[in-house]
């Protein structure tokens, strides 16, 4: 993480952490981890094509899945990701 340019604002009803990555440090972030001690994290992911993809495979097959189940799952993309909204297009 680059210091400097990481923040931190909490209002009553919110709180917004803001993170940058160091020059040395590429690639997307896949999740991230919160919570008021080291020991009780809760994980969540950040909207990505293959986050999606998992979380509807799980939610379309929730157990091991037959290879004809498998291959008639939908083609899930993502299009577009905005602080409004998420654009996915499936076939």
């Amino acid at each position: 993480l680059l210091s400097p340019e990481s923040s931190v604002s909490v209002s009553a009803h919110n709180a917004v952490v803001r993170l940058a990555k160091s020059p040395g440090s590429t690639g997307l972030w896949d999740s991230f981890s919160f919570g008021l001690e080291p020991s009780a994290l809760q994980e969540r992911l950040f909207v990505s094509e293959e986050n999606v993809d998992g979380f509807l495979g799980t939610a379309f097959c929730p157990s091991p899945c037959s290879q004809s189940a498998l291959e008639s799952q939908p083609l899930i993309e993502v299009l577009d990701v905005t602080e409004d909204r998420i654009q996915i297009r499936v076939e």
